[in-house]
């Protein structure tokens, strides 16, 4: 069965709850298969990498996913978290924020 999702690769969404509670960002990727996104500057984890013949050892900092259901759309208007309606003009699906009205396809 296919999951469909409102938040695509791309958006502006912002953190509702949790340890990020009210950072902003990007969605890097979506992993659909355990409904979770990874957001760009959110849910930071260090990963320790053993030295190799290439390169040496070094403590990264990467982006964990979160869960889907703890970020939502930022309304382009206020800035605001938002949740998502469709609306059919003249043939075309567009996405649209409820708080605003306004168009989160650009």
């Amino acid at each position: 069965m296919n999951k469909k999702f409102k938040i695509k690769k791309g958006d502006s969404v912002i953190v509702i709850t949790g340890k990020d509670k009210g950072k902003l960002g990007n969605v890097l990727s979506i992993l659909k298969d355990k409904d979770r996104v990874i957001v760009q500057g959110v849910n930071i984890i260090k990963r320790h990498r053993k030295a190799t013949q290439e390169s040496p050892g070094k403590i990264e900092e990467i982006e964990a996913s979160i869960h889907i259901s703890n970020v939502s759309h930022v309304d382009p208007e206020n800035g605001k978290p938002t949740r998502v309606k469709y609306e059919i003009k003249d043939g075309v699906k567009k996405r649209m924020s409820v708080v605003s009205g306004s168009l989160l396809d650009t």
